[in-house]
């Protein structure tokens, strides 16, 4: 992942960003601000940052175990329900597992969606990226994903911001670092992908990007590469979707949005760094940082991001890895829901967070649990969405929906109708010049 430092952005007066909530503090009489209190006293100052729609999808790879996160199987016998006790939230009425105790505590911020149905049973991120099953319109290219959809219609904020980016690390199991496919819509909207395919060839030379003192270091290196590539023979054979992402990565505003050394210290302690990455294998680390990254992308104009979070395939120690990805997780995902909160940002920005599918009822003999398709979870946030509220359940032991099945297709209608796009009447036309609709079920009732 391409990490940048920068200086601190200087206003026409010539005081720093960070240089004024000194001096507002300092102006308050305060000895300490809280976040909630400096977003408080710029917005005061009038300084605000411009919101817009936008989606953070994030990927649970592997399959999370439903029965152990938002609905604890209390009443199911020892081999299926598990180690884990449900802990009360802030919603009267709604338990969670015991590994959420941040989530639990802002309960009233987020919606669990206990009946996830509609999965295909593949071991990838197609499903949540794009709300179909992989051989929906095969023959076309398949569907395009959710970002890439939010390309072609809506476009970009800020012409130097690509509309969507992909911070997906790269896996030894290759499916779950799909940040979206493009699918029928072809090459032209696929994702931004910082460290990605397109970009291997494009080194800064002489200097080192995680040691970089200052950013005139990484401009006069930028320079460099520039000159250094446009003189080979390298450019001219470039496509024109890489020609955009070396325009876009040599961008100010994209670079200043990936470097998250220009947060305080405060703030990336909140969102923790993921580490040690435990029980990794072939699957994703848990970054943190990127959870932070994705908030300073949304606030930098991109409308759709997507992220792979650790690796989930529970086929052994299913417990321990619950309490490490899990812990991990409650930290990076509330700080990242109460930032888009305080900053005015939640009612534009929807988080949803979910996997493949769900994992079997019974314990294996190794503490697993295997792959089910049956039945899985999701939980979401923001999105001006009616939130503090489960939807759906399991049955006694965890093996299919029970009351209120929610397919795929819906979550993706709410996360289209929360972009500001109506996923009823919105087409998009494939290679045949056939309108396609975005989606073929309506957004969850109980949301929006």
């Amino acid at each position: 992942m391409l990490t940048v430092l920068g200086q601190k952005h200087k206003f026409c007066d010539g005081v720093t960003r960070r240089g004024f909530l000194k001096i507002g503090a300092l102006g308050l009489g305060a000895t300490s601000l809280s976040l909630a209190d400096i977003f408080r006293a710029e917005a005061q100052a009038g300084i605000s940052t411009a919101s817009h729609k936008a989606v953070i999808n994030v990927f649970l790879g592997g399959g999370p175990p439903h029965q152990d996160m938002w609905e604890i199987k209390t009443e199911a016998p020892a081999e299926i329900r598990g180690e884990f006790k449900p802990i009360a939230t802030n919603v009267t009425g709604i338990q969670i597992g015991e590994c959420f105790p941040r989530i639990a505590a802002m309960m009233d911020k987020f919606v669990a969606i206990r009946s996830v149905v509609g999965a295909s049973g593949g071991h990838d991120a197609f499903q949540c990226t794009t709300g179909y099953a992989p051989s929906s319109l095969s023959a076309l290219g398949g569907r395009p994903s959710l970002g890439s959809v939010v390309a072609k219609v809506q476009g970009s904020v800020d012409p130097s911001v690509p509309p969507f980016v992909g911070l997906a690390a790269k896996t030894q199991h290759a499916p779950w670092s799909d940040s979206g496919r493009t699918g029928f819509l072809g090459p032209a909207y696929r994702a931004f992908t910082p460290d990605g395919p397109g970009m291997a060839n494009l080194k800064l030379n002489g200097i080192s990007v995680e040691h970089m003192a200052n950013r005139r270091q990484l401009l006069a290196s930028f320079d460099t590469m520039r000159r250094e590539v446009e003189a080979s023979e390298a450019l001219r054979g470039m496509d024109a979707a890489t020609e955009r992402a070396f325009g876009v990565l040599t961008s100010s505003k994209l670079l200043d949005a990936m470097d998250i050394s220009k947060e305080t210290e405060k703030v990336r302690e909140r969102y923790g760094d993921g580490k040690p990455y435990k029980f990794q294998y072939d699957g994703a680390p848990t970054v943190n940082d990127q959870f932070l990254m994705a908030r300073r992308l949304v606030e930098a104009g991109v409308r759709c991001i997507s992220l792979s979070y650790g690796r989930w395939d529970s086929h052994g120690k299913n417990f321990d890895l619950v309490r490490d990805h899990g812990a991990k997780l409650d930290q990076c995902l509330t700080a990242l829901v109460e930032d888009l909160d305080v900053r005015g940002m939640l009612n534009d920005v929807t988080v949803v967070v979910w996997g493949e599918f769900g994992r079997t009822p019974r314990v294996n003999n190794g503490g697993g649990r295997d792959h089910w398709p049956q039945v899985s979870c999701a939980l979401l946030a923001g999105g001006g969405m009616k939130t503090g509220q489960t939807i759906g359940s399991t049955n006694r032991l965890g093996e299919h929906a029970a009351t209120r099945p929610v397919h795929f297709g819906e979550i993706f209608a709410t996360l289209y109708h929360n972009l500001g796009m109506n996923p009823e009447t919105t087409t998009i036309n494939d290679p045949s010049g056939r309108p396609q609709h975005l989606v073929e079920h309506p957004a969850i009732r109980e949301v929006v």
